[in-house]
């Protein structure tokens, strides 16, 4: 995460979207600790037994839908990007070369669409 003016990159995003596959209370318990903003769809099963413990099993995890959808726009177009051959394999050796190879594939998918 670059920094405005001097000093070291920052090392803390202000949110993360996630699949369900990292949504246990460990992980949400970190975020929240550090003060991310998240947002990781629940498990039926852990609503299940949420639900199933009652006034012990915790409040709901908040979920924002339209967060979501906007994550899944993103994976959707690093797929499209990983069907680049250049792009998957990264055979480039300088970073400011594969920053190029990744500008004309996006380019070409904005232009195909």
């Amino acid at each position: 995460m670059p920094r405005i003016g001097p000093g070291r990159p920052r090392t803390r995003p202000d949110s993360l979207a996630a699949d369900k596959a990292y949504s246990s209370r460990a992980n949400r318990r970190y975020l929240r600790r550090r003060h991310i903003r998240h947002t990781i769809p629940e498990p039926r099963d852990q609503r299940a037994n949420r639900a199933r413990r009652g006034s012990a099993g915790g409040q709901p995890a908040g979920f924002d839908a339209e967060r979501y959808k906007k994550r899944n726009v993103v994976e959707r177009t690093i797929n499209r990007l990983k069907n680049f051959r250049a792009v998957a394999t990264r055979y480039d050796k300088r970073a400011y070369v594969f920053l190029g190879t990744v500008t004309v594939a996006a380019l070409v998918i904005w232009l195909r669409t």
